[in-house]
């Protein structure tokens, strides 16, 4: 513990898996007792747990305990609902069903969440009007990449995306209400305790905050870096920084308006001089992380933490909350074929199996996201990478004029025994192009 903290304290830390212990990650994911004990055992309070000295479980352990913290609320609050039926003469749902339209995903989604806040910890279903499909696992992966599709994309007003990094900011300038924004925050906690990895791209200053920690101006410089820029800069002028004639006021554009935004009282009429450089400097940072989009982000994590706060959460470094949000940036596609399993008549020396691999480690990144999207509803890679992707190749006839299909909530693909490589790639590029619907299952 204490070599932890110094490391934690340190400005050269060390890397957060340096402390992970690989026989007790092992047990924790792989044996539900384990976990279930140690999970016991923290809560109670009651003798030695591996929760308690949480800097030696990785992100999939911490994961595993915040499942199990999930099922265990989501069971109580059906219970609940059980007793209160009693008093109301209505059956209670053990889940969490939301029923939509395709073309109202955001106004549908927005008000049945609004309207069932004690709902929100009990498992997701999801229901698309007037489609077919059967939500035991899939629906729900692909609602929440349309959903998260649609609310972050610029031309909606919420949030402004970086061209370098590709990450989303708060647009303190949105004319969206903070409803919006706690319903962004509810469906990231609703995801985690569902087990859906998102494409919600944030700067590493976003996961800090919502995990408490403090913020500054390496924050500024991750999330901002030529803005970063420019303040060092002034840090390290050897001049008379009067000769700069800043004032502790800054001048923002605000839907072509230029307004100036005081970043002090009475800033617009302070010099920044030598004797307060540095001051100038944290208020800027403060005005860009916090005080300017704090009606946005204090809505967000509102929503967050009505579903998934607690002690569990608190177990999570920043940077692994990161990895549950967004699942690992590692696409080893090499990896997922040596963890593939086969059924039907199919193994791993079968040579249609052998095609399948050769056409899709030929693939442009943009085709593997979209085969993993086909396969398993999502383009998300677990914590622990795709080795550890439960996915399963089945021989389905021999007509080679058939596209491939999938049952994306079992990760299992369903493949006609091709006998050319050519065919193979050309009907399986146009099967995962055309795969976005809620028939999938």
């Amino acid at each position: 513990d204490a070599m932890h903290a110094a490391s934690l304290a340190s400005a050269a830390a060390l890397p957060l898996a340096a402390f992970y212990n690989d026989a007790i990650n092992e047990q924790m994911v792989t044996t539900d007792s384990v976990m279930r004990a140690d999970f016991r055992r923290w809560r109670a309070r009651a003798g030695f747990s591996f929760c308690e000295h949480a800097f030696v479980l990785d992100a999939a352990s911490k994961q595993a305990v915040l499942k199990l913290d999930a099922v265990i609320q989501m069971h109580n609050e059906f219970e609940n609902a059980v007793i209160q039926s009693v008093f109301t003469r209505g059956a209670p749902s053990p889940f969490l069903v939301l029923r939509v339209r395709r073309g109202h995903l955001v106004r549908d989604t927005l008000h049945q969440i609004s309207s069932r806040a004690s709902d929100l910890k009990k498992p997701l279903k999801v229901h698309m009007a007037g489609e077919e499909g059967v939500d035991e696992g899939g629906v729900q992966k692909e609602f929440f990449q349309l959903i998260t599709r649609q609310l972050f994309d610029p031309d909606y007003g919420m949030w402004l995306q970086d061209d370098r990094s590709g990450t989303f900011w708060f647009n303190k300038a949105s004319l969206e209400s903070s409803l919006q924004f706690e319903l962004i925050g509810v469906l990231l906690g609703i995801a985690i305790y569902n087990g859906i990895i998102l494409d919600a791209r944030f700067p590493n200053v976003v996961y800090k905050k919502l995990m408490h920690q403090p913020v500054g101006f390496e924050d500024l410089r991750d999330a901002f870096p030529d803005l970063a820029r420019g303040l060092q800069q002034l840090v390290d002028y050897g001049g008379d920084a009067r000769d700069l004639a800043l004032t502790f006021a800054i001048t923002e554009e605000v839907y072509g308006e230029k307004q100036v935004v005081p970043l002090v009282e009475g800033g617009a009429e302070r010099e920044v001089d030598d004797s307060c450089r540095q001051e100038y400097v944290d208020r800027y940072v403060e005005h860009v992380l916090t005080t300017s989009v704090a009606p946005q982000f204090d809505a967000f994590a509102r929503g967050f933490h009505r579903v998934c706060g607690g002690p569990a959460l608190d177990l999570f470094h920043w940077q692994e909350l990161e990895l549950l949000v967004c699942g690992s940036p590692d696409f080893d596609f090499v990896a997922l074929e040596r963890g593939a399993t086969y059924e039907d008549g199919f193994g791993k020396d079968h040579h249609t199996i052998r095609l399948f691999w050769e056409v899709v480690h030929g693939l442009e990144q943009e085709y593997k996201r979209k085969l993993l999207i086909f396969t398993t509803g999502s383009d998300r890679v677990p914590i622990r990478g795709l080795s550890n992707l439960r996915f399963v190749i089945s021989r389905n006839g021999s007509d080679e004029s058939r596209l491939p299909s999938a049952h994306t909530c079992f990760n299992h693909l369903l493949l006609p025994e091709y006998t050319s490589a050519e065919t193979l790639r050309q009907c399986l590029l146009t099967a995962i192009r055309e795969c976005e619907g809620f028939h999938i299952v």
